[in-house]
């Protein structure tokens, strides 16, 4: 499971995730080799070059983004809290918060200020105190730390996929293209993935439907049948976050720093390390307003 939205095969990801291991909801990913990221980043610090030949093998993915349903029931089976609510906060966009909260911020994250820190945001109130779920059980839960959602994946029996693992199934068996469905954004003017439509990041026109967050069964699948694989909200993969990669043809990639903890360090060592450095490096899950780069 990724920590964002759940897609629960492999995919338990940036404040909603993703889980592997067969189940009603999960199809089968067949393995074989792709072309990983791209020659032609947009944005160069993504970390997404150089275009590389992986191999993967063959896994399940969970057909949809773990909804707020889902896991309340994890939360309502084992009594978990989560980091957000431990913190005591989370981030929120802006554009989702009203004039009277922004006035009691008074900080931001100077690299991306439309990301304000907001006292109480967690999945259970994703905008804060006064803010709900209970019209939302069936979008996407935010909030979700790495840990949160390795926490979930364990419960449910299955894992966080690889960042290989997540490309390969987010590309739905097609080589080469800008989107999973294609080079087009909107092929013959139908949307495909909830992303933001407007002036960034002063004006969401909702053109798809969505201001925050859509539904886990929103728009078509890939080709694969995985719902939401682009937008939505971000996905938490099992590696580590680098932004050099080899060029290299490689079988079923893990992160190097993963693999060398793995290699060299005691479990004890190397799980402490994962968690105190990928936990706070990574945002808790939030909406997520932009496509990847995918070519």
């Amino acid at each position: 499971v990724e920590y964002t939205d759940v897609k629960l095969c492999l995919l338990f990801g940036p404040c909603c995730c993703r889980r592997c291991l067969p189940t009603s909801s999960m199809v089968a990913i067949p393995g074989g080799v792709f072309t990983m990221g791209t020659d032609e980043p947009e944005i160069q610090q993504d970390g997404e070059w150089p275009a590389r030949r992986v191999h993967v093998n063959s896994f399940y993915m969970d057909q949809y983004e773990v909804s707020n349903q889902e896991f309340e029931r994890f939360v309502n089976s084992t009594g978990y809290l989560t980091e957000a609510e431990k913190f005591g906060d989370s981030f929120v966009f802006e554009g989702m918060l009203s004039e009277e909260v922004k006035a009691e911020i008074h900080q931001a994250v100077a690299a991306a200020p439309w990301w304000l820190p907001v006292k109480g945001a967690n999945w259970r109130q994703p905008e804060g105190p006064g803010s709900s779920i209970l019209s939302r059980m069936d979008h996407p839960v935010l909030h979700v730390s790495w840990n949160d959602a390795v926490a979930f994946c364990t419960w449910a029996g299955k894992r966080l996929p690889t960042e290989a693992e997540w490309e390969y199934s987010c590309r739905g068996g097609l080589e080469k293209r800008l989107f999973p469905w294609g080079n087009k954004l909107q092929p013959k003017g139908q949307h495909y993935a909830n992303i933001w439509q407007g002036v960034f990041p002063s004006n969401n026109t909702a053109e798809d439907g969505y201001k925050g967050t859509a539904p886990v069964t929103a728009f078509p699948p890939n080709g694969y049948g995985l719902y939401n694989i682009v937008g939505n909200a971000w996905e938490w993969t099992s590696d580590w976050w680098a932004v050099h990669h080899s060029a290299d043809e490689a079988h079923n990639p893990v992160s190097i720093l993963l693999a060398y903890m793995r290699a060299q360090l005691p479990l004890a060592t190397w799980v402490w390390l994962l968690i105190r450095n990928l936990l706070f490096f990574a945002p808790l899950c939030v909406s997520h307003y932009k496509s990847p780069a995918l070519k």
